[in-house]
Formats: structure tokens, C-alpha cells, sequence
């Protein structure tokens, strides 16, 4: 994505104008309107309202500047290189938007938490953190803050009820504690013209037995990895080695929400429930009536070690070394997300859709020259353990944090990047950029139903029903910073072949027990912390329905495809509300 060009450009107009001195600025604002923003969901008059409004609540915080930090994936990238700039010319304020590793995101944030000392203004952190942030009142209500000392800077366009992920940046108490600034799901994704050529779909069916098709459990995934791995298709003009599946698997911070990101949920640990299993979640963790947690391991009534999420790690394990690019397993989140664009690999069980804008450039090997896909996306499937009611695939929604230790002015401008970087007036502009939408008025814009032909499902998944049962992590995770690191040192051991599988599901569970009990001992938490569970002989638990689980007799089942096109007419439907 070249946004250097347009940048500069904007840079340029704003320079003539004199607006990049440090004050309030319209006319700055008609400049980027006519520069930037050539689609939106407001008319001209509307968003130079909107502009206005920006202008007029920024008087106050003349030549203050404030810092603001995200995770590097191109929707940030935009905002840092294209809106921050805008509004420090508009507002008079300036921002400086840094970019870093999420898992750094989640380290400064949780050192400000213990701290207090104010090291970024605002966070665009993720809603996996809601539980943390209910149970520890650490991040401003916005509930409150809109009625109380962010009165003044709350636009009276913010037009919450068009965003869709505000359910999930809500707490169980009702109160709204972070604004949706980009939401991406992680979906299926194959080859469409592999899967659709004539030769391959008569030698697969010939080999297997079935139709090749979009899979629907892990064992036609596993089949349809094991055809493509190696397989010759000089036929279809694609040479080199071709591999079935990709992932990664190096020890990193993003090897753990590789799981979290409902891996464990698809293969089906966890109980029933939608959002998030209840009373047993993805994370395998179980809480009580109260939503406090009581247990991680089986012995306490947890499934963070069970069966089924030892099936989820083995088969992770297994894929990764047997279908996968070799690299893979040496790979982080960022480093693999663009491979599939290279045009060697056949399907991957879920690609964030944050890569999406990675695999339409044009020219690459994965892209038609007209501009159409070669891939799809669908619904990934579901593992062995999985039963109908069970969550089905994870949602990201990266979201405006602002904590308790800020500053009430710094918190207040803030606030106004916050609004801004999410309003109407820019949101379509920034969705075509990075492919994440935030609004219900951006997905059924005119301009994403042109361009829906060349985004292989994505707009027709967000304009889907469906949409709302891929879920981001639940409240059931009392503290996500500390949980989450244990995570991806564990699967860690696994992925190295340090550990089996149940062994370090097993250290897993007891340390993540391990931290419910501190936070259990401190009362920091008061009423909403853990309460643990006494430990019990684990078939006590097992016997009980639901999570855990004990190991099935046969762990692959019947495998089963669908025809993609007859799958994507269940998408062409009116958008979820």
C-alpha cells in the first residue's frame, strides 16, 4: 500500500495553506477533505461539519502534543501516515501515532497499569482486554467519560449505534470502556482456481472419495493439505514446490493468540456459547455464576489441558511440520501473513483478514489480471470436539483504551484523535485502505458493494448475519497481560518439540493457575477476581456435561466439503445490525 504519495501531497497543500502551524485550522480541513477523502459516508456539507466541530473542540489544547500507540498492520499505518498528520494541522494539536508489536502494546499498557505513570495518552488496544479492563477499573468508562469531563470533546456525530463491535468493547456492568477503531476476522482461505480446476477436483475425488471443496471439519482439511503438498500443477502454469497449508509456529508473543484467536475453540474446547463458551471459554478457563474464575486445569474444572485441546495442539504440531512452507515454523504473525500472496500454498485454516490488502496487489501471483481474486474466503472449520452452538471463529476488534493515570487534558485531545481517526466522515476512505471495518454505514457503503468482486467474500461476510458469531476474547480472562505471555511460551515448547503437546498444556493450565490465585490472595479485584475451585480427581469433572472433555475414540471423523459458490449465497443477505 503506497500512501507516501497522497501524503505528501496532502503535506504539500497544507504547507501552502500555512496549517501546519500549531492552531485550529478549516481551511486545513478543506484541504485534506479535497485531497483525502473522495468516499464517505457524509456529504461534503456534513463532513466539513463535522470538520467544524473538530476545529472549534480543539481551542482549548492549542500547541499541546500527545502520544498514541497501536500495533503495525496497514489500517495503523494509515492513520499514523495519513490521518495523524490531518489532524495535527486541523485540530492544532499534535499527535504523534507510534506503531509497534502488539505484544509491545500489551507490555507499555500493563506498565502503565502497575506504574501509573502516563506513558501513552490513548491505546488502540484490544478488545480481548475487556475483562481486565472491568475487573481492575484502570481504563476510563467511556460511559462516564462521555457524560463527565469528555462532555465537551464528544462529537455530537460519534453515532455509536453505527459501530459494530461495540457489544464486545462493553463490560458485563453495561459500561462502554473502549471505542472500536478497526475489526478483522479470521476466516478460511484457499485457492478458488485450484480448487475449481477440472484435473485437480477429479484426482481428488478419485483419491479420497469426496468432492474437494471448502472443508467443514479439520479431517477434510487435513486431506485436502496432504493432495496439494507437492503436488505438480505445471498444468495450471504454477511451477515450483506447493504446499497445503500455512501457518507459523516461532516463540514468540504472537504464537499465543495464534490459539486464544479461537483455535481452541474451533477444534472444540469449551463449552457451548456464543459469544464466548460459558461457563468454560477458549482459553479453557471457567468461571462461576459471578463470572469469577475458578479453575484452568481439568482438576479444577477447567479445559486448558483436556482432551480436545490437546487434539487442538497436535494437530497444529502436526500440520505445521508436515504441510507448511519449512520457514513456517520459524515465522511470527506479521512474518507469515503475507506468504500465501507469494502463490505457492493451497489453503490456510484461518487468515486474519488484516492480510487481506496483502494478497490484492496487483500483479501478484494469487491475482487475476483483471483485478479478480484467485482466492476465497469462507468459514474455517471446525476440529473433532467441536458441537453446533460452540464459537466459531475469532474477531479482532483493535479499540481506543484511555486509562485512569492520564492526564484529564491529555485524556480530552486524546479523545479527539480517538473520534476522528473513527468518524464518518473518514471511515470509508480508511477501510479501503486497510480492509478492517469499524461501521455498519462503512459496509453497506456503494463503494465497497463495487468493490466486494475483488475482496473474495469479505464484504459479503461483514454484510452477513453471520458476522456477529466470530467473537473476540470474552470476560472471562481476568488479566489478559499476564495470562497471555504464558500462552505463547508454552505452545512454545510444543511447536520446538520441547514438550508434548500434553505436557505443556499441562504447565500451561497450572501456571495460569498460578497467577488466578495471586490475584485471588491480593483482592485486587474485589468481588469480580478468582475464586478457585478446590482441585478434584479430574474425572469428577469429565463425568459432568459439557468442558472438559474426555479423548474421543475417533479424533477425525467423517470428512466433509461444501461447494463454495453454494456456501457464499448464506452471505448474500441484508447486513447484521
Amino acid at each position: 500500500m503506497n500512501l507516501m504519495k497522497s501524503t505528501t501531497a496532502l503535506a504539500l497543500a497544507l504547507t501552502v495553506l500555512g496549517a501546519t502551524s500549531a492552531r485550529a485550522d478549516m481551511e486545513a480541513a478543506r484541504a485534506f477533505l479535497d485531497e483525502r477523502i473522495q468516499r464517505s459516508a457524509l456529504t461534503r456539507e456534513e463532513q466539513e461539519a463535522e470538520m467544524q466541530w473538530f476545529v472549534d473542540a480543539a481551542q482549548p489544547f492549542q500547541g499541546m502534543e500527545i502520544k498514541v500507540v497501536s500495533e503495525t498492520i496497514p489500517v495503523h499505518e494509515y492513520e499514523s501516515q495519513v490521518l495523524a498528520p490531518a489532524f495535527t494541522a486541523i485540530t492544532g494539536i499534535t499527535v504523534t501515532h507510534d506503531l509497534i508489536g502488539e505484544g509491545d502494546v500489551v507490555e507499555r499498557l500493563q506498565t502503565q497499569m502497575q506504574s501509573g505513570e502516563n506513558i501513552y495518552d490513548a491505546y488502540v488496544n484490544d478488545s480481548d482486554l475487556i475483562g481486565t479492563h472491568w475487573r481492575y477499573q484502570q481504563a476510563r468508562s467511556l460511559t462516564d467519560w462521555m457524560a463527565g469531563e469528555g462532555a465537551s470533546v464528544t462529537s455530537p456525530t460519534l453515532n455509536l449505534d453505527d459501530f459494530i463491535g461495540i457489544q464486545f468493547t462493553t463490560g458485563p456492568d453495561g459500561e462502554l470502556y473502549q471505542l472500536p477503531d478497526q475489526q478483522f476476522a479470521n476466516l478460511y482461505w484457499f485457492r478458488y482456481d485450484w480448487f475449481t480446476d477440472a484435473k485437480n477436483m477429479a484426482d481428488f475425488e478419485a483419491e479420497y472419495g469426496y468432492p474437494l471443496g471448502v472443508p467443514v471439519n479439520w479431517a477434510a482439511y487435513e486431506d485436502i493439505a496432504k493432495f496439494f503438498t507437492g503436488r505438480d500443477l505445471s498444468h495450471m502454469g504454477v511451477e515450483g514446490e506447493v504446499f497445503g497449508h500455512m501457518d507459523y509456529g516461532k516463540k514468540d508473543p504472537s504464537l499465543g493468540w495464534r490459539f486464544t484467536d479461537a483455535w481452541m475453540s474451533m477444534a472444540g474446547m469449551g463449552d457451548v456459547g456464543e459469544p464466548n463458551g460459558l461457563p468454560v471459554d477458549e482459553w479453557g478457563i471457567r468461571v462461576n455464576e459471578a463470572s469469577q474464575p475458578v479453575g484452568s486445569c481439568v482438576a479444577r474444572g477447567g479445559a486448558t489441558n483436556d482432551a480436545a485441546a490437546v487434539y487442538a495442539i497436535e494437530k497444529y504440531v502436526e500440520w505445521l511440520g508436515a504441510y507448511a512452507p519449512p520457514a513456517a515454523a520459524g515465522m511470527t504473525f506479521s512474518e507469515s501473513g503475507p506468504i500465501p500472496a507469494q502463490g505457492q500454498v493451497a489453503q490456510q485454516m484461518f487468515m486474519y483478514t488484516t492480510f487481506v490488502p496483502s494478497l490484492v496487489e496487483p500483479g501478484i501471483p494469487v491475482m487475476n489480471e483483471d483485478g479478480t481474486p484467485r482466492w476465497r474466503l469462507a468459514p474455517s472449520p471446525h476440529g473433532a470436539y467441536w458441537q453446533e452452538g460452540m464459537k466459531v471463529g475469532y474477531q479482532d476488534v483493535g479499540s481506543w483504551t484511555i486509562m485512569e493515570s492520564t492526564p484529564v487534558d491529555r485524556a480530552q485531545a486524546a479523545w479527539l484523535y480517538a473520534q476522528f481517526v473513527t468518524s464518518m466522515t473518514v471511515d470509508v476512505e480508511k477501510a479501503h485502505a486497510g480492509l478492517t471495518f469499524i461501521r455498519e454505514s462503512t459496509i453497506n457503503h456503494e463503494s465497497f458493494t463495487e468493490r466486494a468482486p475483488l475482496l473474495g467474500g469479505l464484504v459479503e461476510f461483514y454484510r452477513s448475519p453471520d458476522r456477529v458469531r466470530w467473537s473476540p476474547t470474552g470476560t472471562n480472562i481476568p488479566d489478559y497481560p499476564r495470562l497471555a505471555q504464558l500462552w505463547w511460551q508454552n505452545i512454545g515448547d510444543a511447536s520446538s518439540g520441547a514438550k508434548t503437546a500434553q505436557e505443556a498444556l499441562d504447565a500451561l493450565c497450572e501456571q495460569q493457575e498460578e497467577v488466578l490465585a495471586r490475584l485471588e490472595r491480593s483482592g485486587v479485584q474485589g468481588d469480580l477476581g478468582p475464586v478457585l475451585n478446590e482441585e478434584q480427581d479430574p474425572q469428577v469433572w469429565l463425568d459432568e456435561p459439557g468442558a472438559p472433555v474426555a479423548e474421543l475414540a475417533d479424533e477425525r471423523g467423517t470428512p466433509e466439503t461444501v461447494n463454495y459458490d453454494e456456501l457464499i449465497q448464506s452471505w448474500q443477505t441484508p447486513s447484521a445490525n
